[in-house]
């Protein structure tokens, strides 16, 4: 019996309707880009795995680090006990920060670390006496799937089924070209609300919302707006950081910063999972008190795993050495270069590019987004040529790990134009 076979009587896939889903690949090892399915096939992945994937899959010297942490130190709890690989992790990320963040904060995942840094936001005003218990956001945003997270990602088909259990936030446009003016007057207008804790975004660019980009300028004039008005900001990094769009954070781009900032995705190079919230001293302060009800009672079983702290290190030596940076160039340069190349294409409705991220959103007769129907097609087209790209409705990307060659660029290029054709 096949992994498939097997799988379908036991497995419950994520963003997936069971009823009418293709049976999923069975995959039994991976290399490089390269995903090996159980059949002899294999699939270049071009999405990096979920935007995890940086340094290829199975890389050695990460894979190494990992072993030799697991002969010292598997786990510990994190309450009452610490270890090198966590404390060395929070020291090189801070001093790589872009903002005034101090103080690091492990949790599991995207989605838990924004979900910690919305209860630090919420309970930094408890811990002074100040009631606020309200977020602005932008509209279409995605943040996560745990229930703060949904609270001030989208209202959407994803939590339809528990909107009347999520908190209230005020959503406010995204200043795509063009709409800039309209959403800097309406977080003016949001902020005259004395109860608003946070302003949580994406930077430069919303994932999930089919890899929509802004421009840094404006946003830097909405932190800047919120600091004024005493309103916390948390930049969601948990894509775009690690240099997906370029940079190592996309708050790089920015001339104010945010003062929680969240990552996750490829922190560990996409081995192990790990998340980060880091925050400023201020916002600790808050939280340091005899009065042990100001205490943040916040943890996770596995908080600051040992292996995936030791694995987020060796990503990290990985990313800053110089074979790898002029291998990011090297992407962003191609994809800029296939941009120019397809951009009047009479299919293509916008075609979007930042660093290593190149999304091409196509004319349909349907509406536009996540639910677009197209999206099948899609991945049936490329999953034929032995391509895999992971569309967002009428939205084909692509986000390949840093270690793809140029022949395989070309390869997902030739793919694309293809279909467009």
């Amino acid at each position: 019996m096949s992994l498939s076979e097997r799988d379908s009587k036991v497995i419950w896939h994520p963003f997936t309707q069971a009823l009418s889903a293709k049976p999923p690949l069975g995959i039994i090892r991976a290399e490089g880009c390269w995903l090996y399915a159980e059949d002899g096939s294999k699939y270049l992945d071009g999405t990096a795995s979920w935007w995890v994937n940086a340094h290829g899959h199975a890389n050695p010297y990460i894979a190494d680090q990992i072993a030799d942490q697991a002969n010292k130190l598997e786990h510990i709890i994190f309450a009452g006990f610490t270890h090198e690989p966590a404390v060395l992790l929070a020291e090189k990320l801070i001093e790589r920060m872009p903002g005034n963040q101090k103080r690091i904060f492990y949790s599991d995942n995207g989605s838990t670390s924004v979900e910690v840094a919305l209860k630090m936001a919420f309970q930094y005003f408890y811990n002074i006496g100040e009631k606020r218990n309200k977020v602005i956001a932008f509209q279409n945003g995605y943040h996560g799937d745990t229930f703060g997270a949904m609270s001030v990602g989208a209202r959407n088909a994803f939590n339809a089924p528990f909107n009347q259990l999520l908190f209230e936030t005020i959503y406010i446009d995204s200043p795509e070209k063009g709409n800039e003016k309209e959403s800097v007057e309406q977080l003016e207008a949001a902020i005259k609300n004395q109860d608003v804790a946070a302003f949580i975004f994406e930077p430069l660019v919303q994932g999930a919302n089919g890899m929509r980009m802004y421009d840094s300028e404006t946003l830097s004039e909405l932190i800047k707006c919120c600091r004024n008005a005493g309103i916390l900001t948390i930049a969601d990094e948990v894509f775009t950081g690690f240099y997906r769009t370029g940079k190592l954070f996309a708050s790089n781009y920015l001339s104010e910063q945010a003062d929680l900032i969240c990552l996750s995705k490829t922190l560990t190079g996409g081995t192990l999972p790990l998340g980060v919230t880091a925050a400023p001293e201020f916002i600790y302060e808050a939280f340091l008190s005899t009065d042990k009800h100001k205490t943040f009672f916040h943890g996770h079983s596995f908080t600051a795993n040992p292996l995936s702290c030791r694995a987020a290190l060796a990503s990290l030596e990985l990313l800053e050495k110089p074979e790898c940076q002029q291998s990011i160039e090297m992407i962003s340069h191609s994809h800029l270069g296939f941009f120019k190349e397809i951009e009047m294409h009479t299919s293509i409705l916008e075609i979007r590019q930042l660093g290593t991220i190149l999304a091409i959103e196509l004319k349909t007769n349907e509406e536009r987004g996540y639910m677009n129907p197209v999206s099948e097609q899609i991945t049936e087209f490329f999953l034929e040529r032995k391509i895999y790209l992971r569309p967002l409705g009428n939205v084909i990307y692509c986000t390949p790990p840093y270690i793809i060659k140029v022949e395989e660029l070309g390869l997902i290029y030739n793919a694309i134009l293809e279909f467009l054709n």
